[in-house]
């Protein structure tokens, strides 16, 4: 028998059938281009590319964001969400009456609800996020909740380990919950310590060997702390070292990063998102608790910030934070400021991009000189010349690697989250953002901005424009892969 043109017969039977699942199953024509050329121009590894990493899940949903068995509760408790908002509106005035279209997205999308009576503090860096969290970690009386991309065991993480350990033999419920891939390193040290200490650890979405390549494409990356159901964390710190920038012991370049400390009726939401993630990650049916939601006549805030949270991933039926974030751009009258350490926008981005520059609003965009993937920095390049050319000012950060990941719309709103301005985050990943509505934490946004482009290097259109024909053809077949990236 010849095996080599049995095998030609049966690859050229599948390459069509792929094709065809490609353009049924893939929403965007880039990225259905991409695909295709990947299956019919790069034998074999093109297909098991796609099953690997471009099959949408959305469709699929790799879990059902369930928490409320009983329905009609649900249905009572969407009702009084809803009358709150609108008491939040009436009373807020013009801040959030000229907000309200991406407010009720974000209710009807996900049913987010915008809370008032939130006390927010901005947090630069992880020399002013750790001392925060480990003294709301002490404070705990009742349950922590973590839920993290990337956790180390190094200084910071085995101090964080020590308390959990310390407050969970304190009586306080502890769970625990890992992302597989960004924090594998502690699988078998840190995780088994926790777990003998009685507290609740698992991995979110495991990676297994047969599915190694998919179940590393679906990755949750959000950072996530509750405490007590009053307290929050939420941003783009992770826990490890490589965020302190301590000159003693640090062995990293300089990371700027930005995260938010919520207390007060916002934590809601991170706990809703925190207990559906558990019972996904956990295959349990943790019913939610009075202990998880506090009643709002028991928080004592000095604030009356509003917040709302904005969370999606392959679990949601609309890509949830790339529309927030369209809208808010859209509500823009007079600047947008950007800071994203990945920067590989879809199509629709950069048209809100590009109109909101050309019809006069001021848009700066922040993002890292180095980053620590070529290939995303050269596609990142090749989307410039376009914004350059609307008008859109682009700085490039010098003083270390920026991992912020931040907006501000005007005086009003100001954003804050795990959430990249790439597809990645807008397709793939499981991400969390929150919108603060509210100027002085908007002014200190911005602030923290402007303080960073002291820090950065303006991209000048005609220089760029005469960089090498290398470098621009490289950043053009970077471009090409970005909807893979």
């Amino acid at each position: 028998m010849d095996w080599t043109l049995i095998l030609k017969i049966t690859y050229g039977i599948i390459v069509p059938i792929v094709c065809l699942r490609v353009i049924y199953d893939t929403n965007h024509i880039s990225k259905t281009l991409s695909y295709l050329l990947l299956v019919i121009f790069v034998p074999f590894f093109g297909i098991i590319f796609y099953f690997s990493f471009g099959v949408n899940y959305r469709n699929r949903k790799i879990y059902s964001k369930k928490l409320f068995i009983n329905i009609q509760f649900e249905e009572k408790l969407e009702i009084q969400l809803q009358h709150y908002a609108k008491q939040i509106i009436k009373n807020k005035g013009a801040l959030l009456e000229s907000n309200k279209k991406l407010i009720r997205l974000l209710f009807k999308d996900i049913s987010s609800p915008l809370t008032n009576k939130n006390e927010v503090d901005l947090l630069i860096n992880g020399e002013q996020k750790f001392p925060e969290v480990f003294k709301a970690l002490e404070a705990a009386k009742h349950h922590i909740h973590i839920e993290y991309y990337v956790f180390t065991e190094d200084i910071i993480g085995r101090k964080i380990e020590a308390l959990l350990i310390k407050k969970a033999k304190e009586g306080v419920q502890v769970k625990f919950m890992y992302d597989d891939y960004g924090s594998s390193s502690i699988r078998k040290s840190l995780v088994y310590r926790l777990r003998e200490a009685g507290i609740e650890a698992y991995p979110f979405y495991k990676i297994k060997l047969i599915y190694l390549a998919n179940r590393m494409n679906y990755r949750n990356h959000r950072k996530i702390i509750v405490i007590d159901g009053r307290v929050g964390f939420v941003g783009g710190i992770n826990v490890s070292d490589r965020y302190t920038n301590d000159i003693k012991t640090s062995i990293f370049p300089f990371w700027r990063d930005t995260h938010l400390k919520i207390q007060g009726p916002a934590v809601w939401y991170l706990q809703y998102l925190f207990l559906c993630d558990w019972n996904f990650c956990a295959d349990c049916e943790l019913e939610p608790e009075d202990h998880f939601f506090p009643n709002l006549d028991t928080f004592k805030t000095t604030s009356n910030v509003a917040v709302q949270i904005a969370a999606s991933g392959p679990d949601s039926p609309s890509p949830t934070i790339l529309y927030s974030l369209l809208q808010a751009i859209s509500l823009a009258q007079e600047e947008i400021l950007i800071t994203t350490p990945y920067f590989v926008p879809n199509e629709s981005i950069m048209d809100a991009l590009c109109i909101a520059a050309m019809s006069g609003v001021k848009v700066k965009l922040l993002v890292p000189r180095v980053s620590d993937s070529r290939i995303v920095n050269a596609a990142a390049s090749s989307y410039y010349t376009e914004l350059l050319e609307s008008g859109v000012q682009i700085y490039r950060y010098t003083k270390g690697f920026i991992h912020s990941k931040t907006t501000t719309i005007d005086n009003e709103i100001a954003i804050v989250g795990s959430a990249n301005m790439d597809m990645r985050s807008f397709d793939l990943n499981f991400e969390v953002n929150a919108i603060v509505y509210d100027r002085d934490i908007n002014k200190q946004l911005k602030d923290a901005f402007y303080n960073d482009l002291n820090d950065a290097d303006e991209i000048d259109l005609e220089r760029w424009m005469e960089r090498s024909w290398y470098h621009e053809l490289s950043e053009k077949i970077a471009r090409l892969l970005s909807p893979l990236l």
